[in-house]
């Protein structure tokens, strides 16, 4: 495709990012969109030195707002839709993230017909899939199984909704005659420097004496770099502009791993983060089905208070499965119909994100000799 035109919605976000900066070693490719609601100083800066190498577009804008869309999606090519608000607790108000997630796509899937953008491709997540009960074992899993998340919860219903809406619309007629092709890609837990869910793990900790808290000791997950998960989308890219490929991978999803080993959440935050001192607690925990129970107690709870007081639970049932489940898939489709292989290897995510936290832990005991000064 000569000269085409790509928009990253949500690219000032931790996968965004990495995207763009890929985007900008892709042949042809003549401009590079980046959407989102902000873009802070830091990132302008860092995306300002790309434009030596390619056109880079910053479009400040809501997902919501139609006209924004309308000017970002005119003359583009491929649209790659990461923008989402992500949500595990159920902290942000329900309308906002239906709206953000599933009205933003459907907005953005008409605006990419009235402007004939012929590929779209959606980053969903391994929630739509589940877990659904923690007591289920899903190991290697793979896209034939159909597996559907039951849950209502904003964040993993809202994402399941989208995505059906995404698949539901490859082969639409555009506005100039041509045809729609679209693909989402579900990509694993995603770490590496720069995750806000990881620093949030660390910096607790090192409040606490540098004690990693435990809360998902009973979990196998197979953890996903974001480095491979951006790779992920321009290879999706790629094979949607293939003549001969995208007949195959329209309408299509695909579980995105990597060869991160398979380990618990907890076990991921310490490998992570133990060359910097870091421990896990050892304390005993509640049985998992208590937790369970416990949850659900806490559930009625804020319901009950509602009326006078916004009661926020620190866990939920949902989040218990989500962190203490046998919940694994392979990228064998990927690999089959994308050519998706890793593009860093785990001792090389291991270490660029190892070197991340390590300025976290050195910028935490600047702090403390400043406020003992």
């Amino acid at each position: 495709m000569a000269g085409w035109i790509c928009l990253v919605t949500g690219a000032g976000g931790f996968l965004g990012q990495r995207i763009v900066h890929l985007l900008v070693e892709e042949k042809d490719l003549q401009e590079i969109r980046a959407l989102d609601k902000v873009f802070s100083p830091e990132l302008r800066e860092e995306f300002s030195k790309l434009q030596s190498k390619i056109k880079l577009t910053i479009l400040e804008g809501d997902i919501l707002d139609e006209q924004c869309l309308k000017k970002a999606c005119q003359d583009t090519s491929v649209i790659i839709h990461t923008a989402c608000i992500i949500d595990f607790l159920d902290v942000v108000h329900r309308e906002t993230i239906m709206n953000v997630n599933l009205k933003g796509t459907q907005l953005l899937l008409e605006a990419c017909v009235q402007a004939s953008v012929p590929i779209f491709i959606y980053t969903s997540t391994i929630e739509v899939a589940g877990p659904n009960s923690y007591r289920e074992i899903i190991q290697n899993g793979h896209e034939d199984e159909h597996l559907e998340s039951t849950w209502s919860t904003s964040y993993p219903y809202s994402k399941k909704l989208a995505e059906k809406a995404v698949l539901a619309a490859n082969g639409w007629v555009l506005k100039n005659g041509g045809t729609l092709h679209t693909c989402a890609l579900r990509p694993m837990y995603i770490y590496g420097e720069g995750s806000i869910f990881l620093y949030d793990h660390i910096y607790k900790a090192l409040r606490n004496n540098g004690i990693i808290q435990q809360n998902s000791k009973f979990s196998i997950a197979n953890p996903v770099y974001v480095g491979n998960v951006a790779w992920a989308h321009i290879l999706a890219s790629r094979a949607l502009q293939d003549p001969k490929k995208a007949p195959r991978v329209g309408g299509q999803f695909y579980y995105i791993s990597d060869d991160t080993p398979h380990q618990s959440y907890d076990n991921l935050n310490y490998s992570l983060s133990k060359e910097w001192g870091l421990s896990l607690e050892s304390r005993m925990s509640l049985p998992l089905f208590l937790e369970y129970w416990l949850a659900f107690l806490l559930e009625i709870v804020s319901f009950l208070l509602s009326p006078i007081y916004k009661y926020q639970p620190p866990f939920n049932r949902h989040t218990v499965t989500l962190l203490n489940s046998v919940f694994t898939f392979s990228y064998k489709k990927a690999q089959r119909d994308l050519g998706y292989e890793p593009l860093f290897s785990w001792e090389e995510a291991k270490q660029k994100t190892m070197e991340w936290i390590g300025s976290i832990v050195k910028e935490h005991k600047k702090s403390l000799k400043t406020k003992t000064h």
